[in-house]
C-alpha cells in the first residue's frame, strides 16, 4: 500500500477496526477514511454503494461484524446471519465496482468444522460439519471469503481474507451475557474482587483448548498481509498456541488479583472442544506474533478499568 493510499476502515470502531486504525498510522498512513454506523449503515445497499462512488477508495479492511459470544449466537441466529451477509457483501461488491486495488476481509477461526482436525489448516475449510452453537456466523462468513475467492476468480481482483483465531484487547466488549470468553472473564473477576465475592462460577467444564490473540498482533498481521500476500486461500492468523478454559481462568483470576473460589457449573454448553490454529502459513510468509497471553490480559484489564463506556454495557 502507497503510504498517501486512501484507505476504508469498515468498523473503526470496534475491537478489530480500531485496532487496525492504530496499526495503519503507527506505520505512517495517513489518509484513513472512517465512517460510523449511525453515518453509513452498511446493511443498506444503496448506502453503501453511494459511499464507495463518493470515496472511491484504493484499499478496504473489512473488520465490521454482528458479533457475540456462544448465548448470543444462540438467541439470535438469523439476526447474526442475515446482518453479518447482507454487509460484507454490500461492501465486497462496492469495492469491486469502484475498482478498489486490494480488500482484506476478516473471519473467524468458527468457520472451519467442529472436529477439524488440529491444528486447523486452511484447507480444512467445508470439509465436515460446523459448530452448530455459532453455525449461522459461520456461514455467512464463510460466504464472505468465498465471495472475493470468486471475484478473484473471476474478475481478476486482489481481495484476500485472514482467519484470525479469539482475540481480546483494547475496545472488546464486556457485556455480562452478549461477550466472549476472556473478556466475560474479566469483567466478572473483577466484579467478584470488588464485591468480596468468596466464589466464582464460570460455564461449562473448562476443559475445551483454545487460542487467543491480542487484537494489536491481528491489527499488525492485517497490514502485513495487505502488503505482502495475495491469493484465494485464506491465512489464518494466531498464536499457534492452546490452553485450557480453566487454564484460562485461572490466569485471569491471577492478574485481575482474585483470590477466592473458581466453580464451574457442567450444565452450561462447552462449544467446541478444541479449536487451534495452523498459522504455518502466515509464519513463511514472515509474520509472528509479539504479546504473549498474561501480559495481553493485563493490558485488556487496563482497557477495562480505565474506559468506563467498556466496562459499564
Amino acid at each position: 500500500m502507497e503510504k498517501d493510499a486512501k484507505i476504508y476502515v469498515a468498523g473503526h470502531r470496534g475491537m478489530v477496526g480500531s485496532a487496525i486504525v492504530r496499526a495503519l498510522e503507527k506505520a505512517g498512513y495517513h489518509n484513513i477514511v472512517t465512517r460510523t454506523h449511525k453515518e453509513l449503515n452498511l446493511c443498506r445497499q444503496q448506502d453503501v454503494e453511494d459511499f464507495f462512488a463518493a470515496e472511491k477508495p484504493d484499499y478496504v479492511f473489512l473488520a465490521a461484524a454482528k458479533v457475540g459470544g456462544i448465548v448470543a449466537n444462540q438467541e439470535a441466529l438469523a439476526d447474526f446471519m442475515y446482518d453479518n451477509m447482507t454487509l460484507e457483501m454490500n461492501v465486497i461488491h462496492s469495492a469491486w465496482q469502484n475498482q478498489c486495488k486490494k480488500l482484506l476481509f476478516l473471519g473467524s477461526s468458527c468457520i472451519y468444522p467442529r472436529m477439524a482436525p488440529q491444528p486447523m489448516p486452511e484447507s480444512c475449510l467445508l470439509t465436515s460439519e460446523l459448530e452448530k452453537t455459532n453455525e449461522a456466523y459461520a456461514l455467512a462468513k464463510i460466504s464472505g471469503l468465498k465471495y472475493c475467492e470468486f471475484l478473484n476468480r473471476q474478475y481478476g481482483t486482489d481481495y484476500i481474507s485472514a482467519m484470525p483465531t479469539n482475540l481480546y484487547g483494547p475496545n472488546d466488549n464486556y457485556h455480562p451475557t452478549h461477550s466472549h470468553v476472556l473478556p466475560a472473564l474479566i469483567r466478572r473477576f473483577h466484579e467478584a474482587k470488588v464485591s468480596g465475592a468468596t466464589e466464582v462460577t464460570c460455564w461449562g467444564t473448562g476443559t475445551p483448548l483454545r487460542e487467543f490473540l491480542y487484537v494489536d498482533d491481528l491489527a499488525d498481521a492485517c497490514v502485513f498481509l495487505m502488503n505482502n500476500y495475495s491469493g484465494n486461500e485464506t491465512v489464518n492468523v494466531g498464536t499457534g498456541k492452546e490452553l485450557t478454559i480453566k487454564e484460562l481462568t485461572e490466569l485471569t483470576a491471577k492478574v485481575i488479583g482474585y483470590t477466592g473460589e473458581i466453580k464451574w457449573d457442567s450444565t452450561k454448553p462447552d462449544g467446541t472442544p478444541r479449536k487451534l490454529l495452523d498459522v504455518s502459513k502466515l509464519k513463511n510468509l514472515g509474520w509472528t506474533y509479539q504479546t504473549e497471553l498474561e501480559d495481553g490480559i493485563r493490558l485488556a484489564y487496563e482497557d477495562f478499568l480505565n474506559n468506563p463506556m467498556r466496562s459499564e454495557r
